[in-house]
Parts: structure tokens; sequence; C-alpha cells
């Protein structure tokens, strides 16, 4: 499909959905790669093209006989392939879904999609392993002209710019500090910030911007850990150690961004989030959650009688009915990732998500780990250690 029809396919699903072309040749080709058992197809990032009427599913792969016989009845995906490469080689496509959530997976796959043409690539969290590896998915994307999304779906969700908004407006004074968490459930510690705090973090940059420095400890059981605790983590996620994690960034617009998490650490899940901390408020987010956002007015440091509410935060702002009726189609669904991207190719510039924001999100969770080797000092961004400083440990 050429640039033209990109355009008209971003055209359509700017304004509605009837208005798409519906014509088969007109479509933008998709091919899905999932891996039953070594992270199956992630959080609906295969589905989500059946939803978008300028797309069609052409085929999918997954090294699983029995996971891709499902997957293709799943799909309506009229060819199969056991491997990837075949597929991307056979049916050429124009985007390219990479669901499995093992991220050890994700750069070959993303590089061998961009090198077949694909302009277009959609992965699951954790975006890559290391910082050396998103800089040679960033390389092979640059190099073809592809762009990347990463499914941080929270990142689209239209809150964020009502939460912009408000803190323009001094709705919570000065920002001073973001405070951010894991889920804190069995995986707290290392493996809590790889697969739930690369959603905090990634919020994290969206508010705070670049990271500078970051200084951080990893414990085990309240103690710092040693090489001796290093081990392959779960999820195919690298080298990993811990069960308590504690990270300091300093970020360019000025404020300080903390990330904590402790196994089992009693919340029930409710921490997982962030909170943007200011003289006269705080705005507390909860990922992955309805409502996104909350208000709690007044300074929080200061001791009050009078009753401290949690006011929802809107698309259309604090206290302010929801406008829209379809975020759970937007974000949950992945709809309006998926529609970004589309845009992104259409109009040539980097989705709203994009490898450098994905990027910067390894680089965050990597420099936990080299700033620990060196004793908990401060680590200057971009990292010189571009592997996982553990294996250094």
């Amino acid at each position: 499909m050429d640039r033209r029809h990109f355009l008209a396919a971003t055209s359509a699903s700017l304004v509605l959905p009837a208005l798409a072309r519906s014509a088969a040749a007109d479509k933008l080709r998709v091919a899905v790669i999932g891996h039953t058992g070594r992270g199956n197809y992630g959080h609906g990032l295969d589905t989500v093209w059946l939803r978008i009427p300028q797309t069609k599913i052409v085929a999918v792969a997954d090294a699983n006989a029995d996971g891709l016989a499902q997957a293709k009845e799943r799909l309506h995906a009229d060819k199969g392939f056991e491997d990837y490469r075949a597929m991307l080689k056979a049916v050429e496509p124009n985007i390219v879904a990479v669901c499995p959530r093992q991220p050890d997976q994700h750069r070959a796959m993303i590089v061998a999609a961009i090198e077949a043409g694909a302009k277009g690539i959609y992965v699951e969290k954790p975006f890559c392993r290391t910082p050396g590896e998103a800089d040679e998915i960033i390389a092979a994307a640059e190099k073809h002209g592809a762009k990347v999304a990463i499914g941080h779906r929270n990142r689209y969700h239209p809150t964020l710019k009502a939460i912009d908004k408000l803190i323009a407006n001094d709705g919570i004074g000065k920002v001073l500090e973001i405070r951010g968490r894991g889920k804190g459930d069995r995986r707290g510690g290392g493996e809590d910030l790889w697969v739930l705090g690369s959603h905090t973090l990634n919020l994290i940059n969206y508010f705070g911007g670049k990271p500078q420095s970051c200084s951080a400890v990893m414990m085990q059981d309240g103690r710092r850990i040693t090489k001796a605790d290093v081990k392959e983590g779960n999820e195919a996620l690298g080298l990993l150690a811990g069960n308590e994690v504690h990270a300091r960034y300093e970020m360019s617009r000025g404020m300080l961004a903390y990330f904590d998490s402790i196994a089992n650490d009693g919340t029930g899940n409710h921490g997982f989030g962030l909170q943007l901390i200011g003289s006269k408020g705080l705005i507390a987010m909860k990922c992955d959650r309805h409502s996104l956002a909350h208000l709690v007015p007044g300074n929080p440091f200061e001791p009050t009688d009078k009753p401290r509410p949690w006011i929802p935060i809107s698309s259309a702002g604090p206290g302010e009915p929801e406008p829209r009726n379809d975020l759970e189609e937007t974000v949950s669904h992945h709809v309006g990732p998926a529609r970004d991207l589309i845009a992104s190719i259409g109009t040539d510039r980097q989705p709203l998500c994009s490898a450098y924001e994905g990027a910067t999100v390894i680089e965050m969770i990597c420099a936990v780990f080299e700033s620990h080797r060196q004793g908990s000092k401060a680590v200057a961004f971009p990292l010189e250690e571009r592997g996982n400083a553990l294996a250094k440990l």
C-alpha cells in the first residue's frame, strides 16, 4: 500500500469509522506475531485490529501449532505460519503486531518486521530488555522509515490532557515531586519494576520530562542484593534480583521522581500508578483504572479537620462528568494506540508512545541496576552501560 492509501486510511480514522474505505484492496495489511506459552498474545494487541475498519489481519504466526490454530480462528486470519520470518516474507504486511509479553523476543521480531518492509509496529511492553536492544530497534526504524509504538495504553488516555491543563492552571500549586509505585504483589521488587513499573515510568517520563540521573537500591529480604542473588528473571526478562526496589530520578522539568516496589506490600494493588504532589494538592493516578485520576485538593502537608475528597478527573476536568463513552474501547482495547499508529504513518510523525519513549523507559529501568552496581551512586543519562548491569555485579 502506498502513502496515498495510508493517508486515506488515516483521514477516515479521524472522522467516522463508517467513512473508512471498505474495499479489501484499500485496507492496511496487518500481520500478528504471537507465541503461545512464551508470552502468548499480550493484552489484546492481536484482536484490536478487528476493531479498526481500515485494517485487515492477513496472517498470524505462532511457533506453537495448537496456539496457531486457535489464533487463526480468533483473528479470522486466512494464513498461519509457525515461523514469523516466513510470514513476513510471504505476506509483506503494512503493520505488524508484536504481541508476546516476554520481551527477549521483541528485538528480533521488530527488526525482522521493519526489514520486511512494515511501516508500523505495535509491540507489547516491556519494549525490550536493554538500552542496547532499544538502540538497535531505533536504528532499524530510522533507516527504513518505520514507526514503532509501545503498548503503554495509559499514555493514550484523554484524561492526560485534562491533567496537563489542571497543572498549568495552578490546580495543585507548585509540583514538588512525583511518587510512583508498581503493584507490590508477589512480583514486588525487580520483576514489578519491569512488568508494571514500565507503565508508571512511562507516565513519569510524560509529566516529568527526560530523566537526567538515577540513584537506586535493590534489596532482598531487607539487605542489599549481591551477585549471589542474581538469576534469570521470570517472563524472560533477563538477569534480575530483589524483592524490594527504591529509585530516585532527577527529571528535566525540574521535578524529582521516585519509584518504589516492595513484594506483598499489603496495598491490594491500589498503589499501582503515581502521585503528582503539589503545594496545593495532589493528583493520584491509578494505572488501568477508571477513573484514571483523582484530585485531592489542599496542601498535602498541612493537617486539617476538613474532609479531603478524592475528586474524579474526567477528560473534561476535575468533577466533570465523563463526556466520552468510548474509553473502554479506546484505551483498554488499544483502539486509540492503533489509530494513532496509523495516523503517525500517514503523516510521517512519531506515535504518541514511540520507540524513543519506550527506550527511555528501558533506560530508566536499567539505570536502577547500574546505580545499585555502583553502590547506589547517581548515574547520568544516557547510560554508558547499554546492557544489563546486573551481569557485572
